[in-house]
């Protein structure tokens, strides 16, 4: 399952390692794409991710400068969100994935779920 095109993915990277909102040129002046991309190719590609709702927008002066809606983190969350929600079987589906990755990585989430669980008790408790 392929999310974005070689130059989308380019675009995203580029804007999730910025310290804040970045105009089109700034974007393609530190993209990663390997290759030298039009100005308006990047216009145009950037401009489809903000109205996919992958990027916010704020006018400067007469440019507009995008920032992601969502961190690289938890844009990944939301992806492996859909992905368990529309396999079928999600225990199966986080069975067989919780078999595939690392013992590194087994180790983390095990972690995320040992925070979430006193977080989600004082919630309930609270509400």
């Amino acid at each position: 399952m392929k999310e974005f095109g070689e130059l989308e993915a380019a675009i995203m990277d580029a804007l999730w390692d910025a310290d804040g909102a970045l105009a089109v040129r700034d974007i393609r002046a530190t993209m990663d794409y390997g290759r030298d991309v039009a100005y308006t190719t990047v216009m145009t590609v950037t401009n489809i991710l903000f109205h996919k709702g992958l990027l916010g927008r704020e006018k400067s002066g007469r440019a507009w400068h995008y920032r992601p809606v969502r961190t690289r983190a938890e844009h990944a969350a939301r992806r492996m969100g859909e992905v368990f929600s529309g396999c079928g079987d999600p225990g199966a589906t986080m069975r067989s994935f919780v078999e595939e990755i690392s013992d590194e990585d087994r180790a983390r989430l095990l972690d995320a779920l040992t925070e979430l669980r006193p977080a989600q008790r004082t919630a309930t408790a609270g509400g």
